[in-house]
């Protein structure tokens, strides 16, 4: 309910005065004549009604006692400390922002950094790969220059020229078709080609490069001139490139296992395979031999 003035000064108390808000209070205390800054408090203001009409025996000496004590002797330390609070405030959102920008400009910085790293990269790698491709290309340059020269002044009728040059373009018409499956079969089988055409054997490189593919295209295209242009070497590396090697064909053998939709007598055929390419690839060909391959693989496990 609305405040009644008359009514507070007809039977003024403590309580009533407490429930009173700041507007109210003024109205008591200019009632009064009471003097008094207008921004003091409501506190402020409370307790000089207070004072006053306990000094006018309008109400008991004890109210004071009771009444809310306001350390009015305070009010200006508190709101230095107030400012200084304040002010440390900002100086700690001002420090967390030059952080946080701090951090924005060394992610940017490491993001450019980055970004030139990856492109000097891909520069590196591109140089790489046209110095690669150069190399492909002065590498099978190179060969086709080595089989012009043994092809020029050759007789038709038996392959060979008046100076004794082998013709290679007589003969590469008889190397067998590359076979990645089964590329131990190809080596072998040119290989006997190779002794009943009687082909030279530092020719056998140039002959059998003709008709690589796939991945030992790729093996040979990467070896040296000098390398490209010795068999064994050329054999050596398709074979490894393969994983047809001598331990290859040893773990093979050891283990294979026979497949559910075998037969015994299918698992068996495919094991002594394995066993046979094994002892071929070590050139066992007596007993002593297979006996020192069996001791020393025992040795192994």
């Amino acid at each position: 309910m609305p405040f009644n003035l008359d009514k507070f000064v007809a039977s003024p108390s403590v309580e009533e005065l407490d429930s009173l808000k700041k507007s109210e209070i003024v109205k008591v205390a200019k009632h009064y004549g009471i003097e008094f800054q207008p921004l003091m408090r409501k506190d402020e203001i409370k307790r000089y009604v207070l004072e006053y009409l306990v000094d006018e025996s309008i109400l008991p000496i004890t109210v004071l006692e009771t009444a809310i004590t306001v350390p009015t002797d305070n009010t200006f330390e508190l709101k230095r400390l107030e400012i200084e609070m304040n002010k440390e405030i900002r100086l700690k959102e001002m420090e967390r922002e030059r952080e946080r920008e701090e951090r924005e400009m060394q992610k940017k910085e490491k993001e450019e950094r980055e970004m030139q790293m990856q492109m000097q990269k891909e520069k590196e790698e591109r140089e790489m790969q046209m110095q690669r491709e150069k190399e492909a290309r002065e590498h099978e340059f190179r060969l086709k220059q080595l089989e012009l020269g043994v092809i020029k002044g050759s007789d038709p009728k038996i392959g060979l020229d008046t100076g004794g040059l082998f013709d290679v373009s007589k003969h590469v018409k008889f190397v067998p078709k590359f076979q990645e499956d089964n590329v131990e079969k190809f080596f072998n089988h040119f290989e006997k080609l190779g002794e009943q055409l009687k082909w030279p054997r530092d020719k056998w490189s140039i002959l059998i490069q003709s008709n690589f593919t796939g991945k030992a295209q790729e093996v040979y295209s990467a070896l040296s001139i000098e390398d490209s242009m010795d068999y064994d070497k050329v054999k050596k590396a398709i074979l490894q490139a393969y994983e047809l090697v001598p331990e290859a064909y040893r773990q093979k053998f050891r283990k294979y296992r026979k497949a559910d939709t075998q037969t015994y007598v299918e698992f068996a055929y495919q094991k002594e395979r394995h066993f046979d390419r094994w002892c071929a690839s070590k050139k066992v060909s007596t007993f002593d031999t297979l006996r020192q391959l069996m001791l020393v693989e025992e040795f192994k496990r």
